[in-house]
């Protein structure tokens, strides 16, 4: 059994094709999840929306919190945690992990930011240790087998690599760097563009991003039974208690 984590990170509640002015990310995000499941019936789904539920951005007793040695924390950091922990274990637990993220000001919306970083936890899916020769970093991640899949739109054309915007498309690297740091190698991404001019070209673009999403279901599902199952969040890797940074 395959689990997905299925995350949207939208401001806008509805889905475009069935709301006006609806997300065209959840309309991307719904039809890959609904796809899969067509093919794959049994496998489980955690739906997460950080657009209508933002997770709590990370302060400065976060910080303290999550460098101090777990068997050193006081009940206030454990707390200043609680979110935290739920995120990493759903990240955990999950095989393949989809997202549908907007350009927001040629960046990830903050509500996705702010998932991104409550999840990148030293001791949990990254280690640290200063002591050790050539990069004290490590990604606890690797070699699980997970995957990413980003789903976006944006108002313009052209930001595509080496296309006219491609330079200021901060979208998918900004969401694939941090979860290649901690593992996760396995990147595929579609997009809707031409939002801002709501002409053909829209209509256009937004048949070719469904079709490459029902592709990308087939493809992925056609080989998911070899893909590695997550181990359950209990059973992840973790550095020795001195390994953390304080």
């Amino acid at each position: 059994m395959i689990r997905l984590l299925h995350i949207d990170s939208s401001a806008r509640p509805g889905r475009s094709g069935e709301q006006a002015h609806g997300s065209h990310t959840r309309r991307l995000s719904a039809r890959f999840v609904r796809r899969w499941q067509e093919r794959r019936p049994g496998d489980t789904v955690v739906h997460r929306d950080v657009g209508d539920q933002p997770p709590a951005p990370v302060t400065g007793a976060w910080v303290h919190a999550a460098f101090s040695k777990p068997e050193e924390r006081e009940p206030w950091m454990h707390a200043a945690l609680e979110q935290s922990d739920a995120l990493v274990d759903e990240l955990l637990a999950a095989d393949l992990i989809v997202i549908g993220v907007p350009m927001y000001n040629f960046g990830m919306p903050s509500t996705l930011k702010a998932w991104i970083d409550n999840i990148v936890r030293v001791g949990r899916t990254f280690g640290f240790d200063r002591s050790r020769a050539g990069d004290p970093y490590w990604p606890l991640l690797a070699g699980h087998g997970k995957r990413l899949v980003l789903l976006s739109s944006r108002g313009d054309y052209g930001y595509n690599p080496g296309e006219r915007l491609g330079a200021i498309n901060h979208v998918e690297a900004g969401v694939a760097s941090p979860l290649r740091y901690i593992g996760i190698d396995a990147v595929d991404s579609v997009a809707i563009e031409y939002d801002e001019f709501g002409d053909e070209r829209l209509h256009a673009s937004i048949a070719t991003a469904e079709a490459e999403v029902d592709a990308l279901v087939e493809r992925l599902t056609s080989s998911a039974m070899s893909m590695p199952v997550a181990e359950p969040a209990s059973m992840a890797p973790r550095p020795a208690p001195d390994a953390l940074a304080s």
